[in-house]
């Protein structure tokens, strides 16, 4: 039988680690075609690229992991349209896979994370996708305990599927001395980044602010994404790109008058 054809991308920049880890377990299951920002894109969200040029070309990033790959100067949702319109033309993958992101996207994050709309953006497309992220934003971040569950949840996407419309959003807990203790398929946290913005000068002694702030867990529950990983388990939370209020829409015709 044939191998599942599986996409990678991401939005840390094909030169970044986590990709480097991803594709050398994709490559246990599959034959992978990376396309993947040529530059960092993290917090850019579902971001595409309009009136600007696009440009693709082969890299040699992934060249110790003999696989086909593409770098490309748009933005994650961009990479992956490119790579259906473009580099895979009438090849149609099983699975589209993002990360690993050096970092969280639980909770509220996933608006912001360019890792997940390149997820999104294949489910958008119709493929199985998901976005893979560690709660270690360091550049140097170890990948290693999160190998064997990145291939289980690989694994049981290409047997299982996934649903229709669907895309996974996975977070791996920061290593540690404590093991894993497992997988929880979970919800999304309610929770935000408390921000602030530190007023600076430059040294023209002009006026710029950096952005800082803390992140505030609002939700007690037990089944969320941030409980999961609070409590050293890999959390998964099924997303939509359905953004609509189902629940509001009926108050909203009865409360409402036009």
């Amino acid at each position: 039988m044939a191998k599942p054809l599986i996409l990678v991308s991401n939005d840390d920049g094909i030169t970044a680690p986590g990709i480097h880890m991803l594709v050398k377990v994709a490559k246990k299951i599959g034959d992978v075609v990376v396309v993947a920002p040529d530059s960092p894109q993290s917090g850019m969200g579902h971001a595409i690229t309009i009136g600007n040029t696009l440009r693709l070309d082969k890299s040699i990033a992934l060249e110790d992991l003999d696989v086909e790959a593409y770098e490309c100067s748009g933005t994650p949702a961009d990479c992956v349209k490119l790579a259906k319109f473009h580099v895979l033309k009438d090849r149609r993958p099983d699975l589209v896979v993002s990360g690993i992101n050096h970092g969280s996207n639980s909770s509220i994050s996933v608006l912001y994370s360019g890792t997940m709309s390149a997820a999104i953006e294949g489910a958008i497309e119709g493929f199985p996708a998901i976005g893979f992220s560690l709660c270690d934003y360091g550049h140097d971040a170890d990948f290693s305990h999160t190998e064997e569950f990145v291939e289980q949840i690989i694994r049981q996407a290409i047997e299982n599927g996934i649903p229709e419309n669907v895309a996974l959003n996975v977070n791996f807990p920061k290593k540690s001395s404590e093991k894993i203790k497992g997988i929880k398929i979970c919800r999304q946290a309610h929770a935000k980044w408390q921000e602030e913005f530190d007023e600076r000068l430059d040294p023209n002694n002009r006026r710029y602010f950096w952005m800082t702030g803390s992140f505030v867990n609002f939700d007690k529950g037990e089944d969320t994404d941030e409980w999961a990983l609070v409590n050293n388990y890999v959390s998964v939370v099924p997303c939509q790109f359905d953004m609509t209020a189902h629940h509001a829409v009926a108050r909203l015709n009865n409360e409402w008058e036009f």
